[in-house]
């Protein structure tokens, strides 16, 4: 009997805020001692008295607006009771039974999860180009626990993490891969980096994710027995584990066994799921409302306003607030400069090359060009970037933000090239040039004494002096040349010439006064 996986996800998010979510400590505990970024509010003292961080809850509609979601007339903080050893209080403050975001999806590309041969593309019944939505069933804030860490026998606690500002992003159970899965959270990465409200970093533990795993029979409308698997930290780890334990549940299945509800946990080093404790019943964790903070409440003129105190703002202020997002980017790159799907992801996925690249072709758009020559740098810019920088910064082990050259200067040499003021070959050689010590295409060229021969004078100088050199060549092309002047051995003649002029010979004029010389 066929099996299908269904996978629903549990995606906590950090807000990269100054302050923790209910207190004025620094938010950015990253190297500092442990316990140090701490005070009576997040270490749980008896008697202290939270206040919710404004900036939080704009961040948190703010990730709302920007998937479509529904924003919810109110929502309340509540305490949600457990006891474990980094989390001071005994109860986390959080918003999950109502939610101040419900609804909304993530559309992706069918084509950014699977490839022509892998079992997952098999599994789709989704063709080329088509685009799969993945609906989300709500978004809540919450306060993080603190962090737990293991020597040996027994564990030290640090509560620098205590208080920080968490989103929970819930999916529905809509993944039918991995890799789908995989897909959706590398995207919500991406746009929270575009928000500019969390640095999402998965090995920093920004960025975390649970999947809930179930197996049924294909056709089976009912969702089969589920586990939940942690302790993935790489966009890797989720789609392995998730393979894993697929197959795991599967194997159960085909062999006549059950499925236990579970949470399980990820083993790097094994590739494999383990046990971690049995979920077959659930937790009574008895939430109430916080009664240290007071209910937020959307008003009729769409603002947010946390009754008893004096805050509030505006939502549609903040629509105006978010940015071009990452499939906006991507569908006016591949318009507008030709880009194929593969190139457009790589400016997209890393926000620092693409704001230089937007600099370059804005500079460029500055000059006195026609329209389309204007569009033609753009396009030569792309590929100075695909090719010369990225390899530039491979070789080096550079990112962006260390290379040399301005954009302004990148612009400009692409201009030289497409103008014909330099041949390709000139170009990465003095590219090469600007990368190393960070000046102009001008200013090197002028002090090398580099420059385009063009005048067709000293072109056909130059040329009639090669076409003497070699009269077996001349009679090869004689012989092979067609219609319009093209042949075999023409390539012979141009090597020539750019040899006998240093590399700076125009090639386009080239081309012509050969075939017509010959």
């Amino acid at each position: 009997m066929p099996y299908e996986p269904v996978i629903g996800l549990e995606i906590h998010c950090q807000l990269k805020t100054k302050s923790k979510m209910f207190c004025r400590c620094d938010n950015n505990a990253e190297g500092k001692e442990p316990n140090t970024v701490t005070c009576p509010v997040c270490m749980g003292h008896p008697g202290t008295l939270p206040v919710a961080n404004r900036q939080a809850l704009e961040w948190t509609y703010l990730l709302g607006l920007a998937l479509g979601c529904e924003i919810a007339p109110q929502f309340n903080f509540e305490r949600k009771q457990y006891f474990y050893p980094d989390l001071p209080k005994a109860y986390q403050i959080t918003s999950q039974t109502t939610p101040p975001i419900v609804g909304g999806y993530l559309e992706l590309d069918a084509d950014g999860f699977r490839s022509p041969t892998s079992k997952d593309a098999q599994m789709s019944d989704f063709g080329a180009n088509e685009k799969k939505r993945f609906p989300i069933e709500h978004i809540h804030l919450e306060e993080d626990a603190g962090k737990l860490i293991h020597a040996g026998d027994y564990s030290l606690v640090d509560l620098n993490r205590a208080g920080t500002p968490l989103l929970e992003v819930v999916t529905n159970p809509c993944f039918s891969t991995p890799a789908e899965a995989k897909a959706f959270m590398q995207e919500l990465r991406l746009i929270l980096r575009y928000l500019d409200i969390s640095d999402a970093d998965m090995e920093k533990g920004h960025l975390r994710c649970d999947a809930n795993v179930s197996v049924r029979p294909v056709g089976q409308k009912e969702l089969g027995k589920k586990t939940e698997v942690k302790n993935m930290n790489s966009f890797v780890a989720i789609e392995k584990a998730l393979e894993y334990e697929i197959k795991r549940q599967t194997e159960i299945l085909a062999e006549g066994g059950k499925v236990t509800q579970e949470t399980r946990g990820w083993d790097e080093a094994k590739q494999k799921t383990f046990s971690q404790r049995s979920k077959e019943q659930a937790h009574d964790y008895r939430y109430f409302p916080e009664p240290d903070l007071p209910p937020i409440v959307i008003d009729g003129n769409n603002k947010s306003q946390m009754t008893n105190h004096k805050q509030s703002f505006d939502l549609e202020e903040l629509k105006t607030q978010i940015p071009e997002l990452p499939a906006e980017k991507r569908g006016r790159y591949q318009k507008d400069f030709g880009m194929n799907e593969k190139d457009a992801e790589i400016f997209v996925g890393d926000m620092d090359l693409a704001e230089y690249f937007e600099s370059a072709v804005n500079l460029s758009q500055r000059s006195t060009l026609g329209n389309s020559l204007t569009l033609n740098v753009g396009k030569k810019i792309v590929s100075i970037i695909l090719t010369d920088v990225l390899g530039y910064l491979n070789a080096n082990s550079q990112h962006i933000a260390d290379f040399k050259i301005k954009p302004q200067d990148l612009a400009k040499l692409a201009e030289k090239l497409e103008l014909g003021e330099i041949s390709s070959k000139i170009g990465k050689d003095v590219f090469a040039k600007m990368a190393d010590s960070g000046k102009s295409a001008t200013e090197i060229m002028e002090k090398e004494g580099i420059h385009q021969v063009s005048d067709k004078g000293e072109l056909e100088k130059i040329i009639a002096e090669v076409i003497s050199a070699n009269p077996e060549q001349v009679e090869q092309y004689r012989h092979t040349v067609g219609a319009n002047g093209d042949s075999p051995i023409l390539n012979f003649f141009v090597g020539q010439v750019m040899k006998a002029s240093h590399g700076q010979a125009n090639p386009a004029m080239v081309n012509e006064i050969l075939k017509k010389m010959l």
